[in-house]
């Protein structure tokens, strides 16, 4: 599959600085800061600070370090927040996958019950 990155989207203007954000964590390889329209009492979005549309863009064309970087960015999103009764990580992917913004980017969701896993 070709990935084309669109460097105009809402995340790649946060990472620029243009657009403002609740940053909740910050690192060389990834940014995580609080949804503008939560869904559960803990509610964060990680994206990593390279041009990456979706996982499997990310899992086939990032280095190894913004791979393990990335990854722990999300463990230590998990740990700040507190959700140590449980959490949800979703990565939403292209149409089918209600992706909004083509930036790859996993909620962290928390706080309560998450219910069934998906719901129709």
């Amino acid at each position: 599959m070709d990935f084309v990155y669109d460097d105009q989207n809402i995340f790649a203007k946060i990472l620029r600085g243009e657009i403002p954000n609740k940053t909740v964590y910050e690192d060389e390889h990834a940014l995580a800061f609080h949804d503008i329209a939560p869904k559960a009492p803990v509610h964060v979005l990680v994206i990593p600070k390279g041009p990456y549309v979706s996982m499997d863009h990310f899992c086939t064309e990032a280095s190894d370090a913004e791979i393990v970087g990335y990854m722990r960015a999300v463990a230590k999103v998990c740990e700040i927040t507190g959700v140590e009764n449980g959490f949800r990580a979703i990565s939403n992917a292209r149409e089918d996958g209600v992706q909004e913004v083509p930036h790859l980017h996993v909620h962290i969701l928390g706080g309560r019950d998450m219910g069934p896993m998906v719901a129709r």
